[in-house]
């Protein structure tokens, strides 16, 4: 899906995020997303192991 972007489309990616939303607010974005993509993984992770379990 994101083969195509390469290295120049990842630094344009990179600079307009800084431009959009500044220094101070880029480790504030990173943090928030990756404690979001954390606790979306621990959900999908209990969702299969309960279908593993056994029904009593």
């Amino acid at each position: 899906m994101f083969s195509n972007i390469g290295l120049p489309g990842l630094i344009l990616i990179l600079v307009l995020a800084l431009v959009i939303f500044g220094p101070s607010k880029l480790p504030e974005l990173g943090r928030s997303l990756g404690k979001g993509l954390k606790e979306f993984k621990e959900s999908v992770k209990d969702i299969t192991n309960d279908d593993d379990d056994p029904k009593k």
